[in-house]
Parts: structure tokens; C-alpha cells; sequence
């Protein structure tokens, strides 16, 4: 009868958890794409894709301005086939000749000069045009709609986890207060129909009440009470001198940052070097915070779609449309420091990084696999230490060693060495 109870409780906590999780997977589900847009009437959309591709890419993009205008409104809002095709074969040509549409464009865009593609043929140029025309932008899908990417990134919300824990934890309840009736309605019936008598329940009673005279009579065995009491000690004083030890530990701290960089597409996949953002970390003390305008440097033509990275383009007051910066609209962006180190902590990045060669994953760890970089080393003093310990110091060819060198033969041939001669006119000696 207990197994048979106790099966029946695991039994529908799994149900109710299953039936949970099959709600929420199936709401996640994501739509199937669109089909692709059809193509123009004149020219090989498909060709013109590929020639837009190796040709216009670096200048232009069919929704978003760039360099030049977005490709597809423009080329949709002009119907002059024969104008459009000699501006994109040689729009130099049109601009020395005079043209006044070509004039106004050349003015518009700060009078920067398009490039020549003398290279493509008049059925080169029909294709790209056909592809333009044939672009549509891809549809805005509304936030929190079935199979929207908002809900399939953002996984379960936390008001559905407290739901299901809660719904769990009252079916539990509910089933212990089930089993207790039923085993009472049991006893009755069994007693009822004559297979519990009076003398089987007072020997019932008789063997619990001898289970409770053991357990009292352990409880006054000396032995076994100062081993309990030996045991709890040990086990609180492990807790507490593990949690002194932790105290101001924050190793796999990871707060949530106002924009979601990631350090696995930048450091990783395109192997961007750390100190082309971090350009502080070879000549100072810090490592430093990279301005946005070095976000710019790629984000100004790159991913301009993203939502991340218009919140880079409303800190700087930066407007895609017009390409122009509004400084009164500009503001800084609160970025959460993740390495934390005590005001009794003197620690400079130049001097490990440019005089010891130390590589940043030695106490960052593997930020090219990071989408969102957490404190990966403890940065406890015993952690420096033993790393001290265990460096070789490479001394060839080192300024601040060669110093030291001829500070020790100065020693033996019975001169002086000043503290100027040991680097104490340095700035950093006393100002850091």
C-alpha cells in the first residue's frame, strides 16, 4: 500500500511538470520563413543579387543608408532606365556634363564621388536594377506574437516558473493529505470487515510506542549524543571558514549589461584583438572602457538593423538616416563593472600585459567563448601569489631589468646607486 501510495504522488507531479513544459515548448514554436520576393519584369534579379553583392555592398545597402542613399526606395522612385544605367556605369561623366539630376545627388551626399564601374555591361546594370525593384524589406513581426524571436530568446518568464513550482507544490500537499485519509478509511474497512482486530492494533500501538522508548533511550546515550554534537561542529565550522574565506569573492559574477556585446561573435568568431577595444591595457594602469566611437569604426555600416545597436546610435545622438551626430541628445551609456578589486588592491594592466607579455584569458579566461563576459578567475590574493610563483621571468631584452643589471655592477665595483637610478623619478612611482 505505501509503494502503491508514494507511485502515485511521483506519478502526477510528473504529469503536472510535463504538461507544463510541453505548454511552454509549444508556444515557443517558431513560423516558417517567407517566400522570397518575385522578382522584376526586366533584367536577372538573381544575377543582379550577386553583382550587388561584390559591387554596392561597401557603399550602399538596400534598406538602411550608408555611404550613398538605400539602394532599393531609390532605384524604385526612378523610372529613367537609360539615366539610371549611365549613373551607375560613369556618374563622373554626368556630374562634368552638367546633368542637373546628377548634380543634385552629387550635392546631397556632401559631394563625394560614387565610384566608376566602366567594368559593367548595360545587361549588368539592367539585372542590379531588377533586383532593386524586385527587393521588398522583410516583414516587422509584432512583439509577443505566436513564434515571435522575443519570447523563443527570452525562454520561460519567471511569473510561469513560480507558477508551476507553486501548482507542484499543492498537488504535493494535496496528495499527502489524500494518503493520510485513505489509509485511515483503509484501517476502518479492514477493521470492519474483521482483518484488524482489537488485539492486532493494540500490538500496533505497543510496537510504535517501543520504537519511541528506543529513540529516547538514544538520545541519552552519551557516546552517541557527543558524536552528533562532534559532527554539527565540524560541519558549522566548515560553513563558516568557507564562508570567510568567500567573503568579497566574486568569482562568476556576470551582471546584465545595458547592450548585449558579445565577446564570443567579436573576440572568437572574427578575431578581433582585445586591445583594439581595450586600448588602455598595454600603455596604463587600466585596461579602459571602449569609447563608441570605436563601436562606430564598424557600426556605422554594420548590423544598422539591430536594436542593440541603436541604443549605441541614441547614447551618441547619432541619426542612420541623415548620418549626423546631435551632441545634445547624446548621453553615456551605464556599463557594469564586472572585475572588482579592493581600494588596498594596486594592480596596472601595462605592466603585465606589455612588460610581462601576460595574455588577457590568463586572468579573464576564455573571453572568445563568452556571449556575456562574467568574472572567470577568483582574484584572491593566494590566486596572484601562486601565479607569481609559477611565471618565469623573461629578462632579455627588458628595459626595467637591463636598469637593474647596471644598478648591481655599479654595486660591486663599490659605487652608490641613487633612488633615481633605481626608477624612483618615475611618475607612476608615487602618482597612480
Amino acid at each position: 500500500m505505501i509503494l502503491k501510495q508514494f507511485s502515485r504522488s511521483v506519478l502526477l507531479i510528473a504529469g503536472l511538470a510535463v504538461m507544463g513544459f510541453a505548454a511552454h515548448a509549444q508556444g515557443g514554436a517558431a513560423p516558417a520563413a517567407p517566400a522570397a520576393a518575385a522578382t522584376a519584369s526586366t533584367g536577372d534579379a538573381t544575377k543582379g543579387a550577386a553583382l550587388f553583392q561584390s559591387k554596392c555592398t561597401a557603399c550602399h545597402k538596400m534598406d538602411v543608408r550608408m555611404t550613398g542613399p538605400a539602394l532599393g526606395p531609390t532605384i524604385q522612385s526612378i523610372t529613367d532606365d537609360k539615366w539610371l544605367t549611365k549613373w551607375i556605369e560613369n556618374n563622373k561623366g554626368l556630374i562634368d556634363a552638367k546633368d542637373p539630376k546628377a548634380l543634385t545627388i552629387f550635392n546631397q551626399y556632401s559631394q563625394a564621388n560614387m565610384t566608376v564601374f566602366a567594368d559593367l555591361s548595360d545587361g549588368d546594370v539592367a539585372n542590379i536594377i531588377a533586383y532593386a525593384r524586385a527587393w521588398k524589406p522583410a516583414p516587422v513581426v509584432a512583439a509577443g506574437a505566436a513564434g515571435g524571436t522575443t519570447s523563443a530568446d527570452n525562454g520561460p518568464s519567471t511569473l510561469m516558473i513560480a507558477g508551476l513550482i507553486a501548482v507542484i507544490v499543492i498537488a504535493f500537499i494535496i496528495i499527502v493529505v489524500l494518503n493520510r485519509v485513505i489509509a485511515t478509511l483503509e484501517r476502518l474497512l479492514l477493521k470492519r470487515n474483521g482483518f484488524l482486530t482489537d488485539e492486532a492494533e493494540i500490538a500496533d500501538n505497543v510496537a510504535k510506542a517501543a520504537r519511541l522508548a528506543k529513540f529516547r533511550e538514544l538520545t541519552k546515550n552519551k557516546k552517541f549524543v557527543f558524536f552528533v554534537c562532534l559532527v554539527g561542529f565540524i560541519a558549522s565550522f566548515v560553513w563558516l571558514w568557507v564562508s570567510l574565506w568567500t567573503t568579497n569573492v566574486h568569482q562568476g559574477y556576470q551582471p546584465v549589461q545595458p547592450i548585449k556585446y558579445s565577446h564570443e561573435l567579436h573576440a572568437g568568431v572574427m578575431k578581433i584583438d582585445c586591445q583594439y577595444c581595450h586600448s588602455g591595457a598595454y600603455k596604463s594602469k587600466n585596461a579602459s572602457i571602449p569609447s563608441l566611437n570605436v563601436c562606430m569604426n564598424c557600426h556605422k555600416s554594420v548590423k544598422q538593423e539591430s536594436p542593440e545597436i541603436h541604443k549605441i546610435y541614441d547614447a551618441l545622438g547619432y541619426d542612420p538616416a541623415t548620418q549626423k551626430y546631435d551632441s545634445t541628445k547624446a548621453h553615456p551609456i551605464q556599463w557594469v563593472r564586472v572585475h572588482n578589486l579592493p581600494d588596498l588592491v594596486y594592480f596596472n594592466h601595462s605592466q603585465h600585459v606589455k612588460v610581462g607579455k601576460v595574455i588577457c584569458q590568463t586572468c579573464h579566461g576564455p573571453v572568445q567563448t563568452m556571449k556575456e563576459v562574467y568574472q572567470y578567475s577568483p582574484l584572491t590574493m593566494k590566486w596572484c601569489i601562486q601565479c607569481h610563483k609559477r611565471t618565469d621571468v623573461n629578462y632579455k631584452g627588458n628595459a626595467y631589468y637591463d636598469r637593474m643589471e647596471s644598478v648591481h655592477k655599479m654595486i660591486e665595483k663599490g659605487m652608490k646607486p641613487t633612488v633615481a637610478q633605481m626608477g624612483g623619478i618615475e611618475c607612476g612611482k608615487c602618482h597612480y
